[in-house]
């Protein structure tokens, strides 16, 4: 196999194509069959391909706008705001005008430019302009050059390259799928009370008139072939009727307790160490979150931020160390990114952090919190941003099941937190593994030969 490599612009290896947009006064123009994407569309985008974005154009929308018909391979390259995401097309699409993309010439791999792009987008940053915001423009990209290997390495390449992130997808929906699981298992105990209605059924309860569409819902599940009842010795934990609580103003299962996050969790707030001592911090330290770590980050636990602290630093802030298990909640800036610490952190002051009590899973805080976003955020307050106090978060209402309930959630959600905190190494080391290879294989210095 030749190991030669030529250069090329962009405009010899494909077509550099804009995009645009329908006007959003016309609703004609909107929620037809054809794919329209975004640059949101890609913001923390974890895949290699797209098919589709948030919004769908019509025929007539892509007559009336700047917007083009891009084909199944074409590489999407944001060039503003930001500059530099970059997927395949997995079909037909269109795009806005904050994209400039490649539709390939034959010879060279789509896969491969995909990664070529990765690899390269300081130099993109590099040659943008703009006051207001950077872009690079049409002309810009296609006076880029790049060395190309023949069409056999460039597909050999993006194989290796494509090995792992096919990898790491899986890994990513796998735990997609957990966390579906996980989510459906409290929204059916803690939310909907599947349990407890199905006992109601069974022994003939009067059921509150409120519930009544819940109860029919109930019985079309139960009807289907698809119910699968719970173990005789957990139904019996659940009761088989409902109460009223006026501070709630709902029904609850009988006999249920409410409280507030403080019966459940010790509620902690963080702190940041002066950034002028060179002392507070260092590397492999003390692990110290600030919300901006939970950003885009689509795994449930946490075992560091982009920054570490030194015990010095620990002491001489308002940061504290907090447990393996403490549920982590940006509360401003914004509110409501949750995660689990897999180890021993701290936080700065955007975070309020649930420590939780002798016999309360993390995980049920994890969802409970997750399931009451909206909620919390009704109480945050604040001028310049908003932002949920720490006495908010310990007076939040909530309601607080039995604790042989809460002991067999946790024994029936821990084999599959196990299997997230494995799926997740895996992947942080693949992440890693591709981002060595990445810049070596396609500048070069690393030939498939080695």
């Amino acid at each position: 196999m030749s190991n030669s490599w030529k250069e090329f612009t962009i405009e010899e290896i494909g077509d550099v194509i804009g995009g645009g947009t329908p006007s959003t006064k016309n609703p004609d123009y909107w929620e037809g069959d054809i794919s329209w994407i975004t640059p949101k569309d890609l913001s923390g985008y974890k895949y290699k391909r797209i098919s589709k974005g948030e919004r769908n154009i019509t025929e007539l929308g892509l007559t009336k706008s700047s917007a083009k018909l891009l084909p199944k391979n074409t590489v999407l390259i944001t060039s503003r705001a930001p500059i530099g995401y970059v997927a395949i097309a997995d079909n037909e699409v269109t795009t806005n005008q904050g994209f400039k993309s490649i539709v390939l010439k034959d010879g060279f791999d789509s896969d491969y430019v995909y990664y070529l792009i990765k690899s390269n987008v300081r130099l993109l940053e590099s040659v943008s302009s703009g006051s207001t915001f950077k872009e690079i423009s049409g002309n810009e990209l296609k006076k880029l050059r790049f060395n190309f290997p023949e069409l056999s390495q460039q597909k050999a390449i993006a194989y290796i390259l494509g090995t792992l992130d096919d990898k790491i997808e899986l890994n990513r929906k796998m735990n997609e799928t957990l966390e579906q699981m996980a989510q459906a298992l409290f929204k059916s105990w803690f939310v909907n009370f599947d349990p407890v209605l199905d006992n109601a059924l069974a022994k003939g309860n009067k059921m509150p008139e409120v519930l009544k569409h819940k109860v029919e819902q109930r019985k079309e599940v139960i009807s289907s072939g698809k119910y699968k009842a719970l173990p005789k010795e957990l139904m019996e934990l659940f009761p088989s009727s409902f109460e009223y609580h006026d501070e709630l103003d709902k029904w609850i299962p009988e006999g249920w307790d409410v409280s507030t996050v403080s019966d459940l969790a010790d509620v902690v707030g963080g702190g940041t160490p002066s950034t002028k001592v060179e002392e507070y911090y260092c590397e492999n330290g003390i692990p110290w979150l600030s919300p901006k770590d939970l950003s885009g980050y689509d795994w449930r636990y946490i075992s560091k931020g982009a920054k570490d602290i030194t015990e010095l630093g620990l002491k001489k802030s308002s940061a504290k160390l907090m447990p393996k298990g403490t549920v982590l909640f940006s509360s401003r800036a914004p509110i409501g990114y949750v995660a689990i610490a897999e180890n021993e952190v701290s936080t700065n002051q955007g975070f309020k952090s649930l420590v939780p009590k002798s016999g309360v899973p993390s995980e049920f805080l994890f969802q409970l919190l997750k399931a009451n976003v909206s909620a919390i955020e009704a109480i945050a307050s604040g001028s310049t941003f908003k932002e949920v106090s720490g006495t908010a978060i310990k007076d939040f209402t909530i309601l607080n099941p039995p604790k042989e309930i809460l002991d067999k959630y946790e024994l029936i959600t821990k084999k599959w937190n196990h299997r997230f905190i494995q799926l997740q190494k895996e992947t942080d080391s693949l992440v890693k593994q591709r981002e060595v290879l990445l810049p070596q294989l396609i500048s070069g210095k690393l030939r498939l030969k080695n």
